[in-house]
């Protein structure tokens, strides 16, 4: 059965309801949570690590061989074995050049996702606020200019009304799986937008954040503010930890906390936010 989103998104497993869950949170990524609002990181020191220097190998790589296969299609041209060599050089470069139009931005978001890019849902107000790199999202045609933007971010308010989880998976023998955000027009299942909740999980462990945040966006009590790696009296180091240096607008770091949407409309006004 295919997923009832449109457009759909590459590597669908499955759609996934919303509602509180009864299953307890069984992972590290929830940073933090009080009475109005939680933040799960979305990246972890280790795949941060793990993946900026795989990736950066892989331009290094892709480099080197994108200048060897150039070189071959136009230095070995005057003979039999040379028309071969052209041909083989003109596929390699090909093959290069996409490989580094993939890798250059999976390097820009693992090397620029610092402290973990929190996502921030806040239940009082309905709201999920984002901040992160540009390239940690679903876009494979980029304009060439955006390779010129390393540190670009999207910082975003959402709806959690227009929020909607998918299951997806890397199509490996591995059995990887990761949970994406479908952002979609108001009463619609069209897609305008994804957001990557959690990526890369073995088989059905993905699930468990989902259910966490449903739990405490429903007000469900198995959802405990006091599972993650602060505790609900820690906002202040949380804050220290995660989003201080990074970049979010002072309405939004107030707006965590705004326990209506009245109080979010002062916020906003007296920031001067039109939005």
């Amino acid at each position: 059965m295919p997923s009832k989103y449109r457009p759909q998104i590459f590597g669908w497993f499955g759609d996934l309801d919303k509602g509180p869950r009864l299953v307890p949170l069984h992972d590290d990524r929830l940073s933090y949570a009080n009475n109005t609002y939680c933040a799960f990181i979305r990246q972890i020191p280790s795949d941060l690590i793990f993946y900026t220097c795989l990736y950066f190998v892989i331009i290094i790589l892709g480099s080197i061989l994108t200048v060897g296969f150039f070189i071959m299609i136009f230095w070995f041209n005057d003979s039999e074995i040379g028309d071969k060599l052209t041909i083989i050089g003109a596929i390699g470069f090909i093959t290069c050049c996409l490989t580094m139009y993939y890798a250059i931005p999976e390097f820009y978001q693992n090397l620029f996702s610092r402290r973990g890019s929190p996502i921030i849902f806040n239940r009082k107000t309905g709201k999920v606020y984002v901040n992160e790199s540009d390239f940690f999202n679903f876009k494979f045609l980029r304009h060439p200019a955006v390779f010129l933007q390393p540190k670009k971010r999207r910082i975003k308010e959402y709806d959690w009304d227009d929020l909607h989880g998918v299951i997806i998976h890397n199509m490996s023998r591995n059995a990887l799986t990761s949970t994406v955000l479908m952002v979609c027009q108001p009463g619609t299942h069209q897609v305008i937008d994804h957001i990557m909740l959690d990526p890369i999980r073995a088989g059905a462990g993905s699930t468990f954040v989902w259910g966490w945040i449903n739990s405490f966006m429903f007000f469900c009590d198995v959802a405990n503010i006091d599972d993650g790696e602060y505790k609900s009296d820690q906002e202040a180091e949380f804050k220290a930890h995660r989003i201080d240096g990074q970049d979010w607008p002072e309405w939004m770091v107030e707006a965590f906390n705004a326990t209506s949407l009245e109080a979010l409309v002062e916020i906003k006004q007296r920031h001067n936010i039109t939005q």
